[in-house]
């Protein structure tokens, strides 16, 4: 029997990880939290990722550890963070499998190139990301990350917002 020739950039979407970019923000706890109902459902991997952007201008986020520890690089300071925020979330969702083996990935980059690159590295499935929903100026000049992303990808992606709490 002859062997078939595969593309090497061809891949069966339903054996990648389920691929969530986020930003500490509850948006993006929501998403996570989502993704993993959906990986268990599936019997898919989470890949949790952050991406550490604007290495010049420090983002807020960042800052609050930043002042305990002026020498530590960004990366050091976003990887803590993406620590801290997965172990809070595993904390309080003891019962979610796929939560509890998630991958997480830190990068460094602009996060929506950076977003498309490990989607295609990693032969994600899908993308499931939390959206704040900007509106005004801000939202005309620079697009979301989540908008761009779900404009940019050639996979299906789920933009999540915080859910009410009640």
């Amino acid at each position: 029997m002859a062997d078939k020739k595969q593309d090497p950039h061809a891949h069966d979407p339903a054996q990648g990880p389920i691929l969530v970019p986020v930003d500490f923000s509850s948006h993006s706890e929501a998403a996570l939290l989502l993704a993993s109902d959906i990986a268990d459902g599936l019997g898919s991997k989470l890949l949790v990722l952050h991406v550490v952007h604007d290495p010049q201008n420090m983002p807020g986020y960042y800052a609050r550890m930043a002042s305990k520890k002026t020498l530590t690089r960004m990366a050091d300071i976003a990887g803590e963070m993406l620590d801290e925020f997965m172990a809070k979330v595993r904390k309080r969702h003891p019962a979610r499998k796929a939560l509890h083996g998630a991958e997480v990935l830190l990068v460094t980059g602009i996060p929506v190139t950076r977003i498309l690159q490990v989607i295609e590295k990693e032969k994600a499935s899908m993308v499931v990301m939390g959206s704040k929903g900007a509106t005004g100026l801000r939202h005309l000049l620079l697009g979301s990350v989540a908008e761009q992303v779900l404009g940019l990808a050639k996979l299906p992606v789920t933009i999540v917002k915080e859910q009410a709490k009640h």
